[in-house]
């Protein structure tokens, strides 16, 4: 951690972006294509992939939460 306390939040908010990016292109995966093993495969699969995506994006919006604390406490969106 060469930065300061903003610095590695945005960093970390930048890496966790992309990772959730990355994780909701497994849905374009050719996998998807193919014949199911069993009933259901692909939507449990679909289910699982988009979970992982809201758990990474709610990980990015509760280090945004962490700045708005270290900050003035308020929301950007209440801000005017």
């Amino acid at each position: 951690m060469d930065g300061t306390f903003k610095e590695e939040c945005d960093r970390l908010r930048a890496e966790v972006k992309e990772v959730s990016t990355s994780t909701k292109d497994l849905m374009l995966f050719s996998v998807f294509d193919g014949e199911q093993a069993y009933v259901r495969q692909h939507g449990e699969m679909k289910a699982n992939i988009m979970l992982a995506y809201r758990h990474l994006e709610d990980a990015r919006m509760r280090i945004g939460k962490i700045l708005q604390a270290a900050e003035d406490g308020v929301s950007i969106l209440d801000k005017k």
